[in-house]
């Protein structure tokens, strides 16, 4: 499963893919979600940009999205804590 749910909190198993052409949600790779991020991999530009991109898709501010794992990986963790959004519900999109 590519996420987990723990009191309010959501933790979401990512796929990050910097320097793409245009920030999305790309559907699910393997047991995690996949994301596209315009933000190059330089200087943590791209985690920042990812929390931000998080935190808009779950409807919370910045502050409630948290990388956990993975600052230097394509393969990441963060929790997002506060939100009424669903993770299934990001796919039906």
């Amino acid at each position: 499963m590519w996420y987990q749910l723990k009191g309010d909190c959501i933790t979401l198993a990512l796929h990050v893919q910097p320097g793409a052409k245009k920030t999305q949600l790309a559907g699910l790779h393997g047991e995690s979600l996949k994301i596209r991020l315009a933000a190059p991999p330089v200087e943590g530009r791209a985690n920042e940009a990812l929390l931000e991109f998080i935190a808009g898709l779950f409807e919370v501010p910045v502050r409630n999205v948290q990388l956990i794992q993975g600052a230097q990986s394509r393969q990441k963790r963060v929790e997002i804590c506060g939100s009424r959004v669903t993770p299934a519900s990001l796919l039906a999109v």
